[in-house]
């Protein structure tokens, strides 16, 4: 892992297409997601239908009973929609998915920079995840996990801000 410090205090505002739980194509942006009235998780993953990209969507998937209670989740690559609409239907994800080709939200979010893959440095989207106030304040961030284990991590936290 390359060692950095990132901190965002506030969630950079963002209006991006993507598909909601049905498949469908919606344009989403950060006020309308807080508008819901719970705290969001927005996670932001390399690529879909990728070893761990999967794993950890499927990790949100199994816990999104327990994740709806509190937060709305969403997730974000630089894949395209119809890329999305693939990896969704394959693993029935329960949540909507955005598109940032153009990486613009993935670097507002400090999400994009240099990390470690199988001994090469190379620049590309870090999986990285927040927990977003009704203020579009950040109430929590990690930048940089692994996949495994990490949605616990949100959920006990979550459920510290309860």
């Amino acid at each position: 892992m390359i060692s950095e410090k990132i901190n965002l205090d506030t969630a950079p505002d963002f209006s991006l297409p993507g598909i909601d739980e049905s498949g469908n194509q919606l344009d989403y942006t950060l006020e309308e997601l807080l508008f819901r009235g719970k705290l969001l998780v927005i996670y932001f993953y390399p690529k879909d239908d990728t070893p761990g990209c999967t794993l950890e969507a499927c990790d949100f998937r199994d816990n999104i009973g327990e994740l709806k209670k509190i937060a709305t989740v969403v997730g974000v690559s630089a894949d395209s929609i119809e890329s999305h609409k693939k990896f969704q239907k394959k693993y029935g994800l329960p949540f909507p998915l955005l598109s940032d080709p153009d990486k613009k939200i993935i670097k507002a979010y400090k999400a994009f920079g240099k990390k470690n893959m199988y001994g090469r440095i190379i620049q590309g989207i870090m999986r990285s995840t927040f927990i977003v106030g009704q203020q579009g304040k950040i109430l929590k961030q990690w930048h940089k996990i692994s996949a495994k284990g990490h949605v616990a991590e949100v959920i006990d936290e979550l459920k510290k801000m309860k």
